[in-house]
């Protein structure tokens, strides 16, 4: 159970960082920070859609185009984000191609990046937590 908290814990961070980074980093990416609960809404929306299209969309590629397999976190990235910006509540927007492209891509490199780095980190500060029990 803890371990599902800490991974759930880690795909809200990282969906945050990556939001926040494409915001500050690309003009036409915007997070609406006036509405700090349609930020939040957009967060957990991501998240939770980037945990459950990756694997759904890994299994499809796998059996119909080993070829795209490559680039399934960029393709559930774009369709995460997709339909987190149709969602009149979320607190997120994009505006031009060129926003949705590099938006998809830093969002997509800070998320992977950060799924990478926290867990190690989480991890040796709850290991060391137990040790000094």
């Amino acid at each position: 159970m803890i371990t599902f908290l800490i991974r759930a814990a880690i795909f809200l961070v990282s969906a945050f960082l990556g939001l926040v980074a494409a915001d500050l980093i690309l003009p036409g990416f915007s997070l609406h920070w006036n509405d700090w609960w349609g930020v939040l809404l957009a967060v957990v929306i991501f998240a939770v859609l980037q945990s459950i299209l990756a694997p759904w969309l890994f299994k499809i590629t796998r059996r119909h185009a080993n070829a795209f397999l490559g680039g399934i976190g960029l393709l559930s990235t774009f369709v995460a984000l997709l339909i987190a910006v149709v969602i009149p509540a979320a607190g997120i927007g994009i505006d031009g191609p060129v926003a949705w492209i590099i938006g998809t891509l830093i969002v997509w490199l800070v998320t992977a990046l950060a799924t990478w780095l926290l867990p190690p980190l989480l991890i040796k500060k709850k290991v060391d937590q137990r040790r000094d029990v």
